[in-house]
């Protein structure tokens, strides 16, 4: 069994409330729109992470972390990326691949809105974590935690951070 701790669009903004929350998982994800390569050193030094970068990353961010991640754990498949839409409107540049191939998890982040879905026709589960950052449309700043057991995702907690600065 595997904790994950779930966060997007820090925009390059550092809460210490990451550490409290995220501090006893086994993974953290970012789902881009990282904003500062100090924020994954920072997560790194917490437990393993992955990351995805977004629209606003620069050419650094770029270079150490791809567009999409592609991956299994325990025996669920991932699909994290930046840029993803929502269930039954995914975006234009995934949508016949998502179609043909769906993952058992599909993560992404980008429209500042937590939302945790079961997409029915593909049978596959969504997750948008929010914001973690200050900046954007999100009114309260959200990650997520659950724990990935065998091929079951459970015991998911959406984690509110405080208000945001829109």
């Amino acid at each position: 069994m595997k904790k994950i701790g779930l966060l997007s669009d820090t925009h390059g903004h550092w809460d210490d409330k990451f550490i409290k929350y995220l501090s006893d998982c086994d993974e953290i994800w970012h789902a881009g729109d990282i904003g500062d390569l100090k924020i994954m050193d920072q997560l790194k030094k917490i437990t393993k992470t992955r990351g995805v970068y977004g629209n606003i990353d620069n050419h650094q961010i770029r270079s150490e972390f791809p567009l999409h991640q592609k991956f299994i754990i325990e025996k669920v498949s991932i699909w994290m990326t930046h840029i993803g839409g929502s269930p039954y409107r995914y975006a234009k540049s995934i949508r016949d691949e998502i179609n043909e191939a769906p993952p058992n998890l599909f993560i992404c982040g980008h429209s500042h809105i937590c939302k945790v879905q079961m997409d029915k026709k593909l049978n596959m589960l969504y997750m948008n974590p929010g914001a973690a950052g200050l900046r954007g449309i999100h009114k309260i700043r959200t990650i997520l935690r659950f724990k990935i057991d065998e091929q079951n995702i459970k015991d998911l907690e959406v984690i509110e951070l405080g208000k945001g600065l829109s």
